[in-house]
């Protein structure tokens, strides 16, 4: 499976036993995997089939599921309160010696708030089971659409990374190929920074200007760093062409291309040379911003 994005949205509609169904879910940006339900009552039951499922194809991403019924047909029955109605009818009885006044009728009782109630009709234990096993299928489809959504905008999303990569490469062997990193040129910096040393007049102790020649030296080379930076480029255009979740070590390795970028700006002694580690920075970034996107 190739990587994907973070963020998707997905609609699916049906009907099981009387009732049409709606699911949505949303997909954006997470650390994790954070599911939040919003179920209507009646479909308690699904919260942890749907949980297990979208656990299953995902692993990262603030992922919101909806769920809105409604009912197909006029099937709706009337059902009378008992409780409610033996409460009117043993008022009625204690009332009636007190005042002077006609027995209430039948539609009277009826219409008063609470003894009738108007209601969906009840399922069977099987209907309700088949109902729920149909409306969790939904989901399932609308899981799958999902996850092409977040499929498709991966591939965009790794070939804009592809392009970021080959440049953070070509902008490494510039570095590598700077002028200024030719042993000629170092040894001619080296040479003059010496120069300088001696014409201050001062007395030089020969070790200690072997060490600070050494030193000079040391910080002049970068291959180090360079050698990283091509090891980091391998590892990401790997990980952006392979398959499963990258997103988390692709933003590792965006850290470390920024560390590697940090020490050659710092040791650099080229004006070149820091103008290439500048771009890199700015195209590290950049890379970066996208990673997030990732799952």
């Amino acid at each position: 499976m190739a990587i994907q994005s973070m963020t998707g949205f997905a609609r699916h509609e049906g009907e099981a036993f009387n009732c049409r169904f709606v699911w949505e879910l949303r997909s954006v940006n997470g650390k994790g995997l954070d599911v939040r339900l919003r179920l209507p009552p009646g479909f308690e039951a699904l919260e942890q089939p749907v949980r297990k499922t979208a656990a299953a194809q995902l692993s990262r991403g603030n992922l919101q599921v909806t769920l809105s019924v409604s009912t197909i047909g006029t099937a709706i029955e009337a059902v009378v309160n008992e409780a409610a109605l033996e409460a009117v009818i043993g008022l009625v009885d204690r009332l009636g010696d007190r005042i002077d006044a006609r027995k209430p009728a039948l539609d009277g009782i009826l219409n008063i708030r609470g003894v009738l109630e108007f209601r969906d009709p009840e399922l069977a234990d099987a209907d309700r089971q088949a109902r729920d096993q149909a409306v969790l299928a939904g989901f399932t489809a609308a899981l799958g659409d999902l996850k092409a959504m977040r499929l498709n905008e991966g591939a965009a999303l790794a070939k804009i990374l592809t392009g970021q990569i080959d440049r953070i490469e070509e902008l490494t062997q510039n570095v590598e190929t700077d002028p200024s990193r030719t042993p000629e040129a170092i040894r001619a910096r080296l040479a003059d920074q010496m120069a300088a040393l001696m014409d201050t007049g001062a007395p030089l102790d020969r070790e200690r200007l072997h060490m600070e020649a050494a030193l000079i030296a040391t910080k002049a080379d970068l291959r180090e760093e360079i050698d990283r930076l091509k090891a980091h480029v391998d590892a990401a255009r790997a990980l952006v062409e392979g398959d499963g979740a990258a997103g988390r070590r692709l933003d590792f390795l965006a850290q470390e291309f920024n560390r590697e970028t940090n020490t050659i700006c710092s040791k650099s002694n080229a004006a070149s040379v820091t103008a290439v580690g500048l771009d890199l920075k700015v195209l590290i970034d950049q890379f970066r911003e996208q990673v997030q996107n990732l799952e």
